[in-house]
């Protein structure tokens, strides 16, 4: 088990939900050093831990404890074929035009 990579995992999640290391440990009840470690590698977590991060960072423990890229990636590229195949032309091409619009406001703002 790669402690480190665990750790920045929930350091991703933390800022994307734009989470202090002190405010994560206080919603949790650990001290910000304890938490600190946690996101280095520095310790290992424990299972009461790990279980209260992925609450507070509303994720799955699996979503923090391995790297599931690709196989989300994949997962929502299948559900939006799948969405995708019972529309109209006209629908898909209207979708196609609400999707660049999101991503390029997103490039800008993410």
């Amino acid at each position: 088990m790669d402690y480190y990579e665990i750790g920045q995992r929930i350091r991703k999640f933390r800022k994307a939900h734009q989470l202090s290391q002190e405010e994560l440990a206080e919603r949790i009840g650990i001290s910000t050093t304890h938490m600190s470690h946690i996101e280095t590698g520095n310790t290992k977590l424990s299972l009461p831990v790990l279980v209260s991060l992925a609450d507070a960072l509303e994720v799955g423990t699996d979503d923090l404890l391995f790297d599931n890229t690709a196989v989300t990636r994949n997962s929502v590229i299948n559900d939006l074929t799948n969405l995708l195949e019972n529309c109209s032309i006209a629908q898909i091409k209207v979708l196609k035009d609400i999707v660049k619009a999101a991503k390029t406001s997103m490039d800008k703002h993410l």
